[in-house]
């Protein structure tokens, strides 16, 4: 499956556009890691600590669980993060959260990952 930013990257090749920039590629290659949870999880070991009693969990509300977060951690040890919720708890889908909330990351990699091809452009 193609993602919209390897599509993009298709077409800037197809038409000869690649002078120093960012690709696909460079973004996933700065990951160092990612880890994902759900808003629920952090407000648990938040509220009551990792080795709270389970019963506890049921004082945090149930949309909670609808939010999930992905921390990208960066190469050079700066992180990035995104987010997906949905509106309908029976909507919710772990897999499909982790995914979009990565995808979200991501997209905030590119900002910070072109600065850094521009200030080398500048310095050159």
């Amino acid at each position: 499956m193609t993602t919209p930013d390897q599509a993009i990257e298709q077409e800037i090749q197809a038409k000869g556009k690649t002078a120093a920039r960012v690709t696909p590629a460079d973004i996933e290659a700065n990951i160092a890691s990612e880890h994902y949870f759900t808003a629920a999880d952090g407000a648990f070991a938040a509220d009551d600590g990792p080795h709270s009693e389970v019963a506890n969990r049921r004082n945090i509300p149930d949309a909670l669980n609808c939010l999930t977060f992905c921390v990208l951690v960066l190469k050079n040890g700066f992180t990035v993060t995104g987010e997906s919720a949905c509106a309908s708890p029976e909507n919710f889908d772990a897999e499909l959260g982790r995914k979009i909330a990565r995808q979200n990351a991501v997209s905030r990699i590119w900002p910070l990952m072109g600065y850094e091809v521009r200030t080398k452009l500048a310095d050159s």
